[in-house]
């Protein structure tokens, strides 16, 4: 029954003078396979772009999340979102970096997608800065 599962993204907060634990989610969408800049591994950092599960364990495609949105009021982070398609399913999304000196969200967010009509699979380019995640390029 994967039609039941949500996957919620929540963010923690733990802080190492008191030991107290927070959490809370940062989004209402069935969010998985999370990732960000890796040149921002270990540090404090903005963006989270996640696969939309839409019915799990099927991508329909990619949200950015903003999780310094949560720290003020604990609304929805999502900021930026690209749905691929009637019948369109993809894989876990990578962010490749332009320049890593340069601000967090500015590269490429990347992923396979296949459509099942069709038999066609992609290799999507997304421009990690736009609204939209438009799509730069595809192979």
């Amino acid at each position: 029954r994967m039609d039941m599962i949500h996957a919620s993204v929540e963010k923690v907060k733990i802080n190492l003078k008191t030991g107290m634990v927070s959490r809370h989610p940062i989004s209402t969408r069935n969010l998985d396979f999370g990732v960000i800049n890796p040149a921002y591994v270990g540090k404090k950092n903005k963006y989270v772009y996640a696969a939309i599960g839409d019915p799990m364990p099927k991508v329909i495609g990619i949200a950015k999340l903003d999780v310094s949105v949560a720290e003020v009021d604990r609304r929805d982070c999502i900021v930026a979102c690209r749905i691929f398609g009637e019948d369109c399913f993809g894989g876990e999304p990578f962010f490749v970096p332009k320049n890593p000196s340069i601000d967090e969200d500015d590269g490429y967010v990347v992923s396979y997608v296949h459509n099942e009509k069709t038999g066609e699979s992609k290799f999507l380019v997304m421009d990690a800065t736009s609204p939209n995640l438009d799509i730069v390029a595809h192979v």
